[in-house]
């Protein structure tokens, strides 16, 4: 038992994942700097909290993505609710008119992407910053 501990205990582990989400209905909520800035803090905020490690993040008009390191005993779908739990709840505090378009209270939609990143995480690094170029975005 003890020698069973003690290889536990000296086990090499990363567990980083690209994790993407959408606002609900795909309203293009954080095409205002301000709004954008709001939602980027509010998900680190959420990160920091939950001991998440967010190596890249890039907040789109319509969907977040986030190259994210995670703590051991989390898997990707609990920081993903994690995440657009609490900065969803922040959000609207903030920003209560939200509410109007959001009456139910759920400014992400349901789903999101999840996927390791595992060997290519230069690339997945990236590919996340460069998300405006992709999109073609520019933003108010």
């Amino acid at each position: 038992m003890q020698l069973a501990l003690a290889m536990e205990n000296h086990c090499a582990r990363r567990s980083v994942w690209h994790i993407e989400w959408c606002t609900k209905y795909r309203y293009e909520m954080m095409r205002k700097e301000e709004n954008r800035r709001l939602v980027e803090a509010c998900i680190r905020q959420a990160a920091c909290r939950h001991d998440i490690k967010l190596l890249a993040i890039e907040i789109m008009p319509d969907h977040v993505h986030v190259i994210a390191e995670l703590p051991k005993g989390t898997d990707e779908e609990r920081a993903a609710k994690l995440l657009k739990g609490f900065s969803a709840w922040k959000i609207f505090q903030v920003k209560e008119h939200f509410r109007l378009r959001y009456p139910k209270g759920h400014f992400w939609s349901r789903g999101y992407m999840a996927r390791t990143v595992g060997l290519d995480e230069e690339k997945a690094i990236w590919y996340v910053k460069n998300q405006q170029a992709h999109h073609d975005v520019t933003f108010l």
